[in-house]
């Protein structure tokens, strides 16, 4: 088989890796997050892109490339094709109450009927509307800005641009009715493409500074959706938790659900690789514990993850959702103040903390994936863990217990395999969407967590965090 360069940008980190066929190779990791500026959060998408170049010149030879990263944010190019500044981060707070305003002048329902979204303060159609799009001719989201400086080819791979609010969840084109009715400039909605679709051949600059040349492809470019991709599941009664810095959890369908009731529930309807669907929700993820680590200087992640299996079980919950949780900052003590306003002690020490969070994000992940069973009646026999979060035994065993279902665990770089795999099979080196995921569960063992707690105590975990209303959903 060829070798193949997934581009992988995560919220706290990025990575280039190689896949040959058999084995998938870091040639680069870098930190990543956001940048605080007199105009608020940003990303640093030059660094970024330094970064980028570095992990390609490591990579080596490579038959194609590939870009995913997180969703919903972007930049904004002029007429000549100039960048007018970073992407904002998503953190940042400049679309406070525009979410409540859309939903009161174009009604929330219309909103879900179109786009299926779930409503989230950051989604893209809110930055967009809280952006200056004077001046702009085309809006690029993250990986397709970086397939850009790449190749100098303009577009929107479509599983991400379903991120966005502003793409319809039937027909998965641009939903120009809505698109009109928010009063959003139709000119800057790039053409869309799909996983598999060729981009373009890389620039001279580009391939002068990695020291070759090669072509472009687009992948499932939201990296959830490669995530997901790369779910090494035999059969389709599965859910799924892709943890990082957030947790995606659902179950993968064949349609959307347009329901009211998933409405309400505030779940997504999100394109997915050959037309399936991810129906799934956000929950806040290892974003918590990865602010907490950086309030405890020097401490020890793997000491502190063996400590907290230890400590009492629900000795303090938290909802990890609670907006209070969504900005960068001193995450301790927002813990402690959510656990007093809720009547609870708050952890006396960091591995109680650990524990508090992990419960919650357990809890977190078995209210999404029962409720996406419930609203789909797609009925599920495991939930495959994979991501980064894989790598965490207590945390996988507490997603088993709270479930009551077997948790298979890994891949762990689940994105950067779908990345590759997708590659591959647009160079017609794999023949489908059930060789992929065969071949994505020999690329490291897999871990297999049997439920192994007292259902009742999660029940009533469940019922207390609800009571105290840390748990509700917001």
């Amino acid at each position: 088989m060829s070798r193949f360069a997934a581009v992988d940008l995560g919220a706290s980190s990025g990575r280039v890796m190689v896949w040959d066929g058999r084995t998938l190779t870091e040639a680069h990791r870098f930190p990543n997050g956001p940048v605080r500026t007199p105009g608020g959060l940003r990303w640093d998408l030059r660094g970024l892109y330094r970064e980028v170049l570095h992990g390609l010149r490591r990579a080596g030879p490579v038959t194609s490339i590939g870009v995913d990263s997180w969703a919903v944010d972007y930049g904004l190019l002029d007429s000549s094709g100039s960048l007018l500044g970073d992407p904002v981060h998503y953190r940042d707070e400049r679309t406070g109450g525009i979410a409540e305003r859309v939903a009161s002048e174009i009604g929330a329902e219309t909103l879900y009927d179109v786009a299926g979204l779930q409503v989230l303060p950051f989604n893209t159609v809110y930055q967009l509307l809280a952006d200056d799009l004077g001046r702009a001719a085309t809006m690029l989201l993250v990986p397709d800005l970086i397939a850009y400086l790449l190749t100098g080819e303009i577009g929107a791979e479509v599983t991400n641009a379903s991120t966005t609010g502003l793409l319809d969840v039937r027909t998965r084109s641009w939903a120009t009715g809505l698109i009109e009715r928010l009063g959003l400039p139709a000119r800057i909605f790039p053409p869309l493409r799909r996983p598999g679709d060729p981009i373009g051949p890389l620039l001279p600059e580009a391939a002068a500074e990695i020291g070759r040349t090669c072509r472009v492809t687009a992948v499932a470019s939201h990296d959830t959706a490669s995530a997901v991709a790369a779910v090494p599941a035999p059969g389709p009664r599965f859910a799924y938790v892709s943890c990082g810095t957030w947790s995606l959890a659902g179950v993968e369908l064949p349609a959307p659900v347009l329901t009211e009731a998933g409405r309400a529930a505030n779940f997504t309807n999100e394109a997915g690789i050959d037309g399936t669907v991810r129906y799934l929700r956000n929950v806040m993820g290892l974003w918590l514990l990865q602010e907490s680590l950086r309030a405890w200087p020097g401490a020890g992640f793997g000491g502190l993850l063996e400590a907290a299996g230890h400590e009492r079980p629900f000795a303090a919950l938290v909802d990890p959702d609670a907006p209070v949780f969504l900005p960068p900052g001193d995450m301790p003590s927002r813990i402690a103040a959510e656990c007093r306003r809720t009547g609870q002690e708050p952890p006396s020490s960091p591995p109680a903390l650990v524990r508090c969070v992990l419960e919650s994000l357990a809890l977190g992940h078995r209210r999404a994936i029962r409720q996406a069973v419930a609203l789909s009646g797609h009925d599920v026999e495991a939930v495959h863990l994979v991501g980064g979060g894989s790598r965490n035994a207590l945390l996988c065993r507490l997603t088993a217990d709270a479930c009551g279902l077997p948790v298979v665990a890994g891949p762990a770089e689940a994105t950067a395999l779908g990345n590759v795999l997708v590659q591959a099979r647009a160079a017609g080196e794999v023949a489908g969407l059930a060789e992929m995921r065969a071949l994505a569960a020999g690329v490291e063992p897999l871990r297999r967590y049997e439920p192994s707690g007292d259902a009742s105590a999660w029940d009533e975990a469940e019922a207390r965090i609800t009571t105290v209303g840390a748990g509700a959903h917001r």
